[in-house]
């Protein structure tokens, strides 16, 4: 299977990593290697995230890091939907821009 992230994971996660680096720029590229590590881990299993909240989706909770991974899979395809802080409202639905 292949990784496909979606415009709105990668724009998420220019996004903290922007954020973190503000404060501590070692803090936000250990947690966006987290991030890619715990990502780079669904081509061998692809069922290690807990049912999505949104139907169809599947949810990577990022070890040591408040984030979490809205993926799907598609044929064979892991699609990346977005990279979310654990600590904000969840969204109903996830827009898929592609």
């Amino acid at each position: 299977m292949i990784i496909k992230w979606l415009d709105d994971a990668i724009d998420d996660l220019q996004a903290l990593r922007q954020y973190i680096a503000q404060d501590k720029p070692s803090a936000a590229n250990r947690v966006a290697k987290r991030i890619l590590s715990a990502v780079n881990l669904l081509p061998q299993q692809p069922g290690i995230g807990r049912p999505g909240r949104i139907p169809g989706t599947r949810e990577l909770i990022v070890a040591n890091t408040p984030y979490i991974i809205p993926y799907r899979i598609r044929n064979q395809s892991i699609e990346i939907l977005r990279v979310l802080h654990a600590a904000i409202q969840w969204p109903e639905e996830i827009n898929i821009r592609e």
